[in-house]
């Protein structure tokens, strides 16, 4: 349970018998909205966003933000850190501007990027600090679950020789304290399988193959810290962008599974696996309906296409918290569908939409099974 003076304020103000409401939301180009001191420019001058003006995209983030409600957004592909901006300053001044209650911001190891991954969090229910796992691994990298701002060392094309594999997006560690106990929260971004700048068809796939073992290699390094949070009885959230998804490419055959099974723990024992009922359903529904958190428009082929890139994954004793999993689909989601507003502001906002979590007081939990 939370101690000290946060337990006893949450207490105070009755919140100690809320639920927790946590979302992961990747924005596109949200960098690109905001001046070096970390202020909207909420002006006419085109978004990088296609077809939008900055005012607009900034408008549209505002109000879906603000249906969110979270106590904790995991923003994923968040504002630049370095010498001249500052991803927390930038998103502190959103969030007072949109007036949301999630108006502290926090971020891990910064990226060499100009995207980051931060916890944007209402800290009158929420405390978070950064706290990274793992050892340092040296230059030439470590296979047993380095810290993940180093490098992992790992056999990619089984020729016996182990590669060095780093983040360009070190995931984000938070422990997290609220008025229903610890989380351990690990925000991710991991590497795109895209072939970009392939010049033909054989650079292209030596490309996709490439990055798709990098991609599986990430996801292996961050099962490994699954496994060790399991392992210590942690109540752990798995959250963000994983750029995979069961069945999403060709290459899945060559390799034998995604990295969103390698993640969960899919073919583990039932209390080392995590659990996304999105993910299971894409698992076990290789024909028909399947959910998805991304939309892209594909120009060769004049279409738009849909794909499931953005999960929630949770430890076995948090489902026990009766979980409520939603994609916010502007198409999908009926409620969504029919608030014209909100279902406009989520196509100007991103190429994603959001995913929120919510978990019920821990005394009136309901498990779910798994």
């Amino acid at each position: 349970m939370a101690d000290g003076p946060v337990k006893d304020g949450l207490a105070k103000t009755g919140l100690a018998r809320r639920g927790l409401r946590l979302a992961t939301y990747n924005v596109e180009w949200f960098n690109a909205l905001f001046d070096d001191q970390g202020h909207p420019l909420a002006d006419q001058h085109p978004a990088q966003r296609y077809g939008l003006s900055r005012g607009r995209q900034l408008a549209a983030l505002r109000t879906v933000f603000a249906a969110l409600d979270a106590d904790g957004i995991m923003v994923i592909e968040a504002p630049d850190t370095g010498s001249r901006r500052s991803t927390t300053r930038a998103l502190e001044h959103f969030a007072a501007g949109a007036g949301l209650r999630a108006r502290r911001a926090i971020i891990g190891y910064p990226s060499d990027t100009e995207q980051e991954i931060a916890f944007l969090f209402d800290p009158d229910h929420l405390a978070a600090r950064h706290d990274p796992q793992g050892a340092p691994a040296p230059r030439h990298g470590a296979g047993d679950a380095p810290r993940f701002d180093t490098a992992f060392r790992y056999d990619l094309d089984a020729d016996g020789v182990g590669e060095v594999i780093r983040f360009s997006k070190p995931p984000l560690e938070l422990a997290v304290t609220h008025a229903g106990g610890a989380l351990r929260l690990i925000g991710v971004h991991a590497k795109s399988k895209a072939p970009h700048g392939a010049q033909d068809g054989a650079e292209l796939t030596r490309i996709a193959i490439d990055n798709r073992r990098k991609q599986l290699a990430q996801c292996l390094w961050l099962r490994q810290r699954v496994m060790a949070h399991l392992g210590a009885g942690d109540s752990l959230i798995v959250m963000g962008d994983l750029n995979d998804g069961p069945g999403l490419d060709d290459y899945e055959k060559l390799f034998g599974h995604s990295g969103v099974e390698i993640v969960l723990g899919h073919d583990g024992p039932a209390d080392l696996r995590l659990h996304d009922p999105h993910a299971m359903m894409a698992l076990t529904q290789r024909l028909g309906v399947a959910p998805s958190t991304a939309r892209f428009f594909i120009a060769p082929q004049d279409r738009w296409f849909d794909a499931l890139l953005d999960f929630i994954m949770v430890s076995p004793d948090l489902c026990a918290r009766a979980p409520r999993w939603r994609i916010w689909h502007p198409h999908d989601d009926p409620a969504i569908a029919a608030n014209p507003t909100l279902q406009a502001a989520l196509l100007d906002a991103s190429d994603h939409f959001p995913v929120t979590l919510d978990l019920a007081p821990v005394e009136t939990g309901a498990r779910v099974p798994i």
